[in-house]
């Protein structure tokens, strides 16, 4: 089937009273009824709801729709994005080992994976995503975990994905991707051959900001390259936390259940089944959404363009992009998403865009059906050290627009008054 039948209908078969609605399981345990049961659920032995901070039949459903949409073997859901990463890299790394990242990427990723992960002892190296050229020489023994995003947020640059997937095939290392800015719909990077695709479902999924949550996906055979990879021990050796079981021995995609039986567990970064099922509200209207979203941000970015105080615009779906030709290539019908980011010329200018703006709201989220206008200078990558920030494309001058649902011709007049 294809992507939009499998938004609205896969992982939900129609029970009991024959609800057309996906049910919501707003409980915190189940009643196994036997201590066999119980015993069997714990052990493995046996498939089924043990506690939702581990499993629950709704977020169940959307694990299985977003699998099945990213064309992935297996998923599992987080409280947001950001835990969705962290658990990503956790899964791979520990203390004395390293990462690569991307230089691009979303602010408040950078200050997890380059400051905090470096408490708990794991390093991280940073790469430009855009061309890949000193990825290989920054590989060592040591290096758990390839980084980067299919779309950056707020650069709007389209990462070399398959140079940066044969890189790390090469040295049996794990690449990540977050899609959450392109969106399944668009972009699939495991078609591509990356491992494990990451989102933050609070974004285009739920389309409407009503929800904080976070996906992971693993590829279909990522089991075939941790098998007997010497660097990732922890899935093939016994784990003494769950009385010496071998996830390499399993007959499941073992990433994500790694994910599920060791940190889940230990950390809890869950989420509610409420907003589990808001997500699938979100997913069976994404295909239209984003396809909305794309046009409408065609068209302001060819505006921005044209005018005068606007020193540039970063949108690969402009003819002008260097990422033009790969967007065209690789994303579907050359859709390039809802973001874009454009360069003012200074602070000032910037912050007298965002004050005058009237339709678009002053908010630092994206994804929303309604029109967001940040300055991620100041806002997303204020933590981000002012060397690593220039290096980046993130100046004092640059707006970043998540353009809506909203009619466009009003967007475009509420940015030209702003812009007087």
């Amino acid at each position: 089937m294809n992507q939009e039948t499998l938004a609205i209908h896969h992982g939900y078969e129609q029970e009991g009273l024959g609800a057309m609605a996906v049910p919501l399981y707003q409980t915190t345990a189940y009643d196994f009824k036997t201590a066999q049961t119980a015993a069997n659920r714990f052990a493995l032995k046996e498939l089924g709801p043990i506690y939702t901070r581990l499993n629950n039949p709704t977020t169940e459903i959307l694990e299985n729709r977003i699998s099945a949409i990213e064309h992935g073997a297996a998923a599992i859901a987080t409280s947001s994005g950001q835990a969705a990463i962290f658990y990503a890299i956790a899964n791979l790394a520990e203390s004395g080992d390293n990462i690569i990242v991307a230089e691009k990427i979303y602010g408040g990723a950078t200050t997890l994976l380059t400051h905090t992960l470096k408490r708990f002892g794991i390093s991280a190296k940073i790469f430009d995503s855009d061309n890949a050229d000193d990825l290989e020489d920054l590989i060592d023994d040591k290096t758990k975990a390839i980084f980067f995003e299919s779309l950056s947020n707020p650069h709007i640059s389209v990462s070399n994905t398959d140079k940066i997937v044969q890189i790390a095939n090469r040295y049996h290392v794990v690449s990540i991707c977050d899609n959450t800015v392109a969106t399944p719909i668009l972009y699939n990077p495991l078609d591509k051959g990356v491992d494990v695709v990451v989102h933050s479902a609070s974004k285009y999924i739920t389309g409407q900001g009503l929800a904080i949550g976070g996906l992971i996906i693993e590829r279909d055979e990522l089991n075939q390259k941790l098998i007997d990879n010497k660097r990732y021990p922890q899935f093939n050796e016994p784990d003494e936390s769950y009385h010496g079981l071998v996830y390499a021995n399993l007959p499941f995609p073992i990433f994500t259940l790694r994910v599920r039986l060791s940190l889940i567990r230990d950390i809890g970064a869950t989420p509610a089944p409420f907003n589990s099922w808001l997500f699938i509200q979100g997913l069976e209207t994404l295909a239209l959404r984003i396809k909305q979203h794309s046009q409408n941000t065609l068209k302001i970015a060819k505006f921005l363009e044209s005018h005068p105080k606007v020193k540039s615009v970063n949108y690969p779906g402009l003819k002008s992009s260097p990422y033009y030709d790969r967007v065209q290539k690789e994303f579907k019908d050359g859709y390039a998403s809802g973001l874009l980011s454009f360069e003012s010329g200074s602070f000032e200018f910037a912050e007298q865009i965002l004050n005058k703006t009237k339709i678009f709201s002053v908010v630092v989220n994206i994804g929303d059906s309604k029109s967001i206008i940040t300055h991620p200078a100041s806002t997303t990558h204020m933590q981000v050290p002012p060397k690593d920030l220039e290096k980046s494309g993130v100046t004092p001058g640059l707006v970043r627009l998540s353009v809506g649902l909203e009619n466009v011709d009003d967007l475009i007049e509420d940015l030209k008054q702003a812009m007087e």
